[in-house]
Parts: structure tokens; sequence; C-alpha cells
């Protein structure tokens, strides 16, 4: 069941007290809007947000809380409790952003404060207060006390607040968050964020731009679940308990209950199970008991791997060579920046890449909410996920930097190692923050990653400065690809036989519209006309996209290309070089000419496979 938040006489008397000196919450006008801007009202994102691992006693936090900008690190010295901030804020959101109320390009430091009730039927159980993402340290206070702290901003967390919470009036929670984004001495991962927006980097997000939500949960409860379902119907788990001692387990999958116990591996069999592929994109829901605690969970059947097939390295779905072929995805709004407007906006993006026939996306640089995943599940879209990157500028990691990276790398993999539709991640971008003065990282990165996840695949260095790590020899050209073929452009690598060609990045070809459906600061427009290439007609633009994807499926006959990423889903900011405009109103392919174009690419790839192997 789902409890709504009652306000009683002091909350009440809290907001009289707010409505006075506060500035109450309204959109800010953003510099474009989506048809989504106005509909996301005051109770954003109500849906469970963690699909993975559901409770049935939880209360959203979500809606309108109360922000201040601070001006450093000592505010924390002094926290303001009990005190009125000075706007209201829609939380999830980027402060950042239109949909925030507050739009503001100073958020370096910052305060937000709300007030919840607990019900007192949760009494004598756990209560547990979950942020989804806060980007980048949150320092969280609930009723006078420091509860928690956490860096890293695109991961959730948890905090047990049983000890600090009451069960008879309201609780006050107070959040300080630290962005320092790219400012000067800051080496963190933060993707396509900068301080200094400009052409291919875009507006940052600060703040809890993530759902928040507190539940109900017994003294010894389920903190994470590992699950791991292979073709074969070999159903490999492991229930993490928070009072890390075995106990025993029940899972009940498909009629049947299956027992083990906590806090280490176990397996069990289902018979011929229909499997997850993106044309049969079939889930399995299930339960999962540990003594009081019992949780929702869901997963897909599938294996992936890599063979050499017909002479040439391929990625296997289900025992079946897969060519990938996607979107560079950025998720980035106009309204929201990181933070999309909604389930329903950002489900939208996926849907259009189904009906385009693309089957994968590659997330690009960024980790989204965990609903983006399950939607991917559920539409049967395979998802290559970036680690989020260091800077760009050729700041490199400190050795404390360096370590930072690589422990939110694990918890990249931790938290989203059971999504069935993630097939590959990715630890490097094109260099960025990559060291490469004769230290090349990405080999010990690669083997941390495989320990962690040794069922998936791994592209160690996507595009540039490639040492020979990981499953893809991956390579990025404007416009036109370079896949598996014996031609390249630096900074890109000769083409490896012995690992999978791969196109991480080509396209990029762009179609300039009315300022009706721009990003409308001067700035950016200012820098369109660095788009890798401008069309300069819609008509100009498919025949350049039919091209360049002709040209894929050549390289994909001739030589070892077995897979791509398309730039890019929408246009973003200054660039305008997307399927979709950054509105998401108008979508420039012809849907028949580019399903039919994709369909010659995976024929492509099933005619080669008894042909003999190309020379180079």
């Amino acid at each position: 069941m789902r409890f709504e938040t009652v306000l009683f006489p002091p909350l009440l008397a809290t907001a009289a007290l707010a409505w006075n000196t506060t500035t109450k919450y309204a959109v800010k006008e953003p510099p474009l809007t989506t048809d989504w801007t106005y509909k996301v009202g005051t109770n954003p994102w109500p849906e469970y947000p963690r699909p993975q691992l559901e409770r049935p006693d939880w209360q959203s936090l979500n809606g309108i809380w109360t922000y201040q900008n601070a001006s450093s690190l000592n505010d924390t010295d002094s926290p303001p409790f009990g005190k009125p901030l000075a706007n209201e804020v829609l939380v999830p959101s980027c402060l950042e952003s239109g949909l925030s109320g507050i739009q503001t390009r100073d958020a370096l430091y910052s305060w937000f404060s709300t007030s919840f009730t607990v019900p007192s039927s949760w009494s004598g159980r756990q209560v547990l207060l979950n942020f989804a993402a806060v980007d980048y340290e949150a320092t969280v206070y609930i009723n006078g006390n420091q509860v928690g702290f956490n860096r890293g901003g695109y991961f959730r967390f948890t905090i047990d607040a049983t000890e600090h919470v009451t069960f008879n009036g309201t609780n006050e929670m107070l959040v300080f968050v630290h962005d320092p984004v790219d400012s000067e001495g800051s080496v963190i991962p933060i993707g396509k964020q900068t301080l200094r927006p400009s052409h291919i980097f875009y507006t940052p997000c600060s703040g809890i731009w993530q759902s928040v939500w507190i539940e109900a949960a017994p003294e010894n409860y389920i903190t994470q679940l590992d699950v791991d379902a292979n073709m074969d119907g070999q159903v490999n788990v492991t229930v993490h308990s928070s009072s890390e001692t075995s106990s025993p387990v029940e899972i009940t999958l498909d009629g049947s209950t299956h027992s083990g116990s906590s806090d280490a591996p176990f397996q069990f069999t289902v018979d011929s199970p229909d499997l997850w592929s993106p044309d049969s994109p079939t889930l399995y829901n299930f339960t999962v008991k540990l003594g009081d605690d019992e949780v929702k969970s869901y997963t897909g059947f599938r294996t992936i791997s890599k063979a050499e097939v017909g002479g040439i390295v391929s990625p296997i779905l289900n025992g079946e060579p897969v060519f990938m072929f996607g979107t560079l995805d950025q998720g980035f709004w106009p309204d929201g920046i990181y933070a999309p407007p909604s389930r329903e906006a950002m489900v939208y993006d996926l849907q259009v890449l189904k009906k385009l026939n693309f089957n994968m996306v590659r997330k690009h640089i960024k980790v989204e909410p965990a609903l983006f995943y399950q939607a991917c599940d559920q539409l049967g879209l395979l998802v290559i996920q970036d680690m989020p990157s260091l800077r760009a500028d050729g700041v490199l990691p400190d050795d404390a930097q360096q370590a930072e990276f690589t422990r939110q790398l694990e918890v990249l993999i931790n938290q989203h190692k059971s999504y069935p539709s993630i097939a590959t991640w990715v630890i490097y971008n094109e260099g960025w923050g990559q060291l490469r003065d004769g230290v090349y990282p990405e080999f010990g990165l690669t083997d941390l990653v495989r320990s962690i996840d040794p069922t998936r695949l791994i592209d160690s260095t996507t595009g540039w400065y490639d040492h020979g790590a990981g499953d893809f020899s991956d390579n990025h050209h404007y416009a036109n690809p370079q896949c598996g073929t014996p031609f390249y452009s630096i900074n890109s690598s000769p083409f490896d036989p012995t690992r999978i060609g791969f196109q991480g990045e080509f396209g990029g070809i762009g179609q300039n519209v009315s300022i009706d459906h721009l990003w409308n600061v001067q700035q950016a427009i200012d820098t369109i006309n660095q788009t890798y290439e401008i069309d300069q007609t819609l008509d100009a633009w498919r025949y350049r996209g039919h091209f360049l994807l002709n040209e894929l499926r050549e390289q994909t006959e001739k030589y070892s290309c077995n897979g791509g990423v398309w730039t890019q889903t929408t246009d973003v900011e200054g660039e305008v070089n997307g399927l979709l405009t950054y509105d998401r109103r108008i979508l420039r392919p012809d849907q028949e000419t580019w399903s039919k174009d994709l369909q010659a690419l995976y024929d492509a790839a099933a005619g080669r496979r008894n042909r003999s192997v190309p020379t180079y």
C-alpha cells in the first residue's frame, strides 16, 4: 500500500510561516519547452522509483520543497534548522532547469528542506530514507541531526533513519548539496556537464534530480538483489541483507519457490524459459522473502557473450550473433536538463527508437533513473552503458581522484548489473579523463568490471586511445563510418581483428530548424555551425542519412563491422544533429525508409556468416 503525507498542525504552522517568507513555486520559462513542460505539476514522478527491489509500504517525498543558495562548505557549520528557505523548488529537478522553478547558474552550494510524517503503522519497523540521485555531494539532516553523507551524482543511496524520526509528528529534513562540476581543481564524473556550456558540452545539473522516498522494512532487510538469468534457465542470485549474516531466503518465480541463503550466491533452474531479446522482450516477475521482508523484482533470461562466427569476432545474444545498432543517447531535456519531465516523456524517446527499428541505445556518459532501464527491458532495447566521464578539457585526475572514479565505476556496475537489457559497459569515452602517459588504467579497470560482472561485454575505450583492453575495437569517425575496416583516422586506432569491430560513433549530420525548435540561448545558436555536417534541407539530411547507413551496410558485408552508434537521439542545446529536435516535436527521418535501412544492416550481418574471412 502507498501512504500519502498528512499535514498535522505543527507542519501547517511551519507551512504558514514559509508562505509569508518563501517565494512560491512556478515553472521558469526555459529557453525551449517540450509538450510535457507544463504537465509536470507538483507531484512529479509518482511511480515507485526502484523497480527491481520494490517494497509495498512506501511514501514519496517528491513535490514542493524549499531551497536557498549557500556560499561555501562552511555553511554546514550552521544548518538553517527550523528556518524558512528563500524559494520553493520542485524535487526532483536540476536547479539549472526551468522545471525546478529556480533556473539558476549559481548552484555550487545549496540547501534543500522539506517536512514529512511517518505513518504510525510503521512503528516498530525500520524507516529507510532513499535518494535515487543527488548531484554531487549530499549531507542529510533529520530533526537537527546529521544522518548521512553521499558522494557521486548518479547513484542511489539509502539512510536508515529509524533512530532519527518521530512517528507522532512532523520531521524536518535538510539536505546540503555541493556540486563543483568542472570548477577549478575539481575532477569528478560529470559526463557532458560544464559550468561553461559550448556546443557539445551542456548546462550542468545540480541538486536532488531523482526521486526521494521513505519506506518501511523489518530489522533485517534486503539491501540489494544481484540476479542473472541465462538462456539455459539457470538463475544466479545473491540477496544482500542489512545484517550481512546468512539467513534463509525464498524466491518465488514462475509458480515455483526456491530456497537459498542471503549474502552468498546460490542458483536454481527454470525449465525452458521464454528468452529475452529485442524481438521478444519477455520478463519474469518474482518475489524474494527474507524473514519478514518481502520485495518484488523481475528478470529476463538471456546470455550475452562473444565468439568467432564466420571468421569474425561477434557479439552473441542467446547463442546467435547480434548486430547492435542504436543511437548516442545524451539524456538531456530543454525543460529539465538531466531530469526528464516525466516517465512518459522519457519513454517517448525510447519508443521512437523502437519504431525506427533500432535494437540498442548507448546511454552516453550519463546514468538514468532506474525506470529508464526498466523501460528498455520492457521495450526490448539493448543498452550500452557508459561510465560518466571525467572532464574532457585535458585536466587529468590525481591519485585520489582516480581512486574515486574507480569507486564510482564499481557502484555503477553493482547498481545496474541485474537489468536484462544492459549488454555492454563502457569505461572511457574518447580519452576523457583517461591517464595514458605510459600508464593505461583501462586494463586494471577492465579486470575490475569483469570481476564484478562477468556476464557482459566491456568496451574499455570507446573511440580513441585504444591500447588493446576489452572486447571491442571501437572506432569514432564523422560523418562516415570506419567500422571493422582496413582504414581509420586518428585518434581512433587500426582495427584489431581479435576483438569486435564496432562503430562507437558516426553520423552526426545536422539540419538547422526554426527558432521555435532551438535552445534559444545565443551562445548555443552561435555554435550550431560547429556541427560535424550541416545539411541545408530536410531532403538533403534524409539523403545523407540513407547514404551513410548504406555505407555502414557495405562495411558490414565486406569487412568486420558488428554494430554501431548513430549520433544522436535528439538535438541538444547547440547541436542540431538529432533524429528528433531538442523539444521532441520534429522527427527528421522518414520512418519507413529508416526502418528499411536498419533492417538492411541486420540482414547484411546475418548474411555473411558463411562467407570467407576478410583480409587486411
